[in-house]
This record gives C-alpha cells, structure tokens and sequence, in this order.
C-alpha cells in the first residue's frame, strides 16, 4: 500500500505542476481577449496560478481536518521558496535584485509574515483572521494595480474554445492533484510513522512549489534573474496573506506548537532574505548557499 502511496504522490506532483502550467496559459489568454491589462493579469492570474497547488492542496486538507497539513504546506513552501529555490537559483547565477522589490515587497513580505505569527500564536487561525489575511492581499493587489496600471487593453472579439479548454482542464488537474496528495500524504505519514506537520513541510511543499522552481529555473537560464526573484516574493505573499487566508475563512485551522515554531522560523528566514536584497541589492552564489544551507538544516531539525 505505501508504493502506491508513493505512486499516487509522484502522479499528483506531475498533475500539479502540469495543470498550474495549462492553467495560467489559458487564463492568461482569456482575459487578453476580454481586455484585461497585462499588470493585472500578472498580479492575479499568473500569481494565482503559481500559488494554485498551495490553495488545492491547503484548503482540501483544510476541509478533512488536517490542519497540520494545511498551514506546514504554506509555511513549508515559503521556505522552500525562500532557501532551495531562491538560494539554488542564486547558486547557478547572482542574482541582481531590484530597488522596488527590496523596499516594496520585500517589506510587505516579512510585514505578512509577521501578521501570520501573529495570528498564530494563540494556536488558533479563525474565520475573523484569516478574512483579515485575505482582505489585507487584496488591498496589495489593489494598490499595486494602480500604482503601475499600463492600462487597459482592447478587448477582442474573438474567443477560443482551447484556451477555456486549457483554463478548466488546468483547473481540473490542480483541484484532482491537491486532493490525491493530500490524502497519499497522510496515508504515508501514518504508517511511516512521521507526524503530518513533517509530510506537509517536505513531500508536500516540495510537490506545490514545483511552479514556482520551474518559472524561477527558466527565468534564471535566460538571465532574467529578477524575475525569478519576483516571481519567488510575489508567491510567497501570495501564500502567507492568500492561501492561509482563504483557508481558514472555509474552515477554521488549528495551529500546533511546531507550526508556530515553524512560522518563527519562516520569519527569520525571511528577514534574512530580505537583508541580503538590501545590501548592494544583489543576491549573491555565496548568499544563495547560505539559504540552501539553512532549509536543509531547517528539514532536517523537523525529521529528526
């Protein structure tokens, strides 16, 4: 039963990642055809379809009850985003990091972060605070969105079927993959004997930030590495304020000692992120190993 397990988690990675990639495709280019400016699509659908494993994976595990799996998927992924995928790109390329990014969104990073420790605290994330999680997103897409508005686009009149193909199959995959590795996952953690909080921060963070590591992997190898950088950042608010948010407005979450340990943790790693955009705003192979270094050791404290 475990190599089925094992099976189905290896099969809903690959839906994950190949329905996300369908899905922003498709999404992207209706609302091209319905006259969506390029900024917004970038601050939404693109976004959204990065972050769409965390949300299938998170809220399915949300509404079965599995709530170590819900919130060790986001704190999971941003670290991973954080260490493996931020310090691994940095390791193949230094990465040039933008003004803007560092003083904008790198402070509303670690500000997010900071409010979800917060909200975790008392072990608990309600209806109440995961709103305040979801509206205080919406309030940075929107203050972006006019703040760097290129303008609207003309609409088209021609509308493709395969493109709406492509959005609901893409959909279908992200929703279908999420709910199989959720339930491999706990399967897998039972009779390994693990706790779910450890299967979430590893084999299921792994599985949904596989969009994230391929845009930024593709973005780095053409030297756009800022990018991959923004790409990164952008998720991980996506994850911390949308994600969690969405989550626990379907269904309150439960948040255990490790989970805030784990957030405590994220924080720290994204503070020091966030100093090392600062200085001489690049971020450099030696600075990318420190990171890669810092989420082994930081899977490695929660296996043993």
């Amino acid at each position: 039963m475990v190599l089925f397990d094992v099976l189905y988690v290896v099969v809903a990675v690959v839906a994950l990642w190949f329905g996300a990639d369908q899905f922003v495709t498709g999404a992207s280019r209706v609302a091209r055809r319905l006259g969506v400016p390029g900024l917004v699509i970038g601050l939404t659908v693109v976004a959204f379809g990065t972050s769409a494993p965390e949300f299938a994976v998170t809220i399915d595990a949300a509404l079965a009850g599995q709530s170590d799996i819900s919130v060790a998927n986001v704190v999971g992924s941003n670290i991973l985003n954080l260490g493996f995928i931020l310090g691994g790109v940095a390791l193949v390329r230094a990465m040039a990091i933008s003004r803007t990014l560092v003083r904008r969104d790198g402070l509303l990073l670690v500000a997010s972060t900071v409010l979800l420790l917060v909200v975790a605290l008392d072990g608990r994330l309600s209806a109440v605070e995961g709103g305040l999680l979801f509206a205080s997103l919406l309030a940075y897409l929107v203050a972006l969105a006019r703040a760097g508005s290129d303008g609207a686009a003309t609409a088209t009149d021609q509308f493709h079927a395969p493109d709406v193909g492509r959005l609901l199959v893409g959909l279908a995959l992200v929703v279908g993959g999420g709910h199989l590795l959720v339930v491999s996952a706990v399967d897998i953690a039972r009779v390994a004997g693990v706790s779910e909080w450890v299967i979430g921060l590893t084999i299921v963070a792994a599985g949904t930030s596989l969009p994230e590591f391929v845009t930024s992997l593709a973005a780095a190898r053409a030297g756009r590495t800022g990018i991959s950088a923004g790409n990164l950042v952008g998720s991980c608010i996506f994850n911390a304020l949308g994600v969690l948010g969405l989550a626990a407005l379907v269904n309150p979450l439960t948040v255990s000692p490790v989970g805030v340990e784990g957030t405590a943790w994220l924080l720290g790693t994204t503070v020091l992120v966030v100093v090392l955009f600062y200085t001489e705003e690049t971020l450099s192979r030696i600075e990318g190993g420190l990171l890669v270094a810092l989420n082994a050791a930081n899977w490695l404290l929660n296996l043993l």
